[in-house]
């Protein structure tokens, strides 16, 4: 008896050590991204509020957003950036903490403001869908309660500053080695001053 025994656990663990390392599985896991950042300054009846941004500029990062993060610092968040204008929703899938999020147009214009909860099982729903009546062209997304906390309405103007040392955009879209190129698929809001030009 001993030695069909012997003879199935080596034959298991020569199964198991063909196949490779299993991957780890946690709860949530998501693929992990180096983000570019900036910062969204938000304006509204005198007051100003920057949220440092990551950028979620490709189909790829816009699909896993925040998903799995256990936490997101109180002046932070996600600047969901597309192309051309869109209508798609955006929902909680694996999603473990309550968002804001605000859409905003072609224009900086914030179209909606809605708060988003974490849904009763973040793996399989039932999820809610969050869309706005109008096209948007990005979305930021924050903690629940940021833009109630800061007083920002969709009233407040929107500006988005790269960071500091970030190329800026040139006229035409031509690059020389003196006149340095816009590195984002979108040009940032002029600001109308430069209080908050990095």
């Amino acid at each position: 008896m001993r030695a069909p025994v012997w003879v199935t656990i080596v034959a298991i663990a020569g199964a198991l050590a063909a196949a490779g390392p299993a991957p780890a599985r946690g709860p949530c896991s998501v693929p992990l991204f180096a983000y570019r950042t900036g910062t969204v300054v938000l304006t509204e009846a005198g007051r100003s509020t920057r949220v440092r941004v990551q950028l979620a500029d490709t189909p790829d990062r816009q699909e896993v957003g925040l998903m799995c993060r256990p936490a997101l610092d109180p002046d932070a968040g996600m600047l969901f950036m597309f192309h051309y204008p869109t209508r798609g929703a955006f929902w909680m899938k694996n999603t473990l903490i309550p968002l804001a999020i605000a859409f905003i147009d072609s224009d900086w214009h914030i179209v909606r403001i809605m708060e988003m909860a974490v849904a009763p099982d973040p793996a399989e729903g039932p999820f809610t869908y969050y869309d706005p009546p109008k096209p948007y062209r990005y979305a930021l997304e924050v903690n629940a309660g940021f833009f109630a906390r800061h007083e920002i309405s969709e009233r407040a103007e929107v500006r988005f500053i790269p960071p500091e040392g970030a190329r800026t955009p040139t006229p035409g879209g031509i690059a020389n080695s003196r006149t340095p190129h816009w590195p984002w698929p979108f040009a940032p809001k002029e600001p109308q001053d430069t209080a908050f030009a990095l």
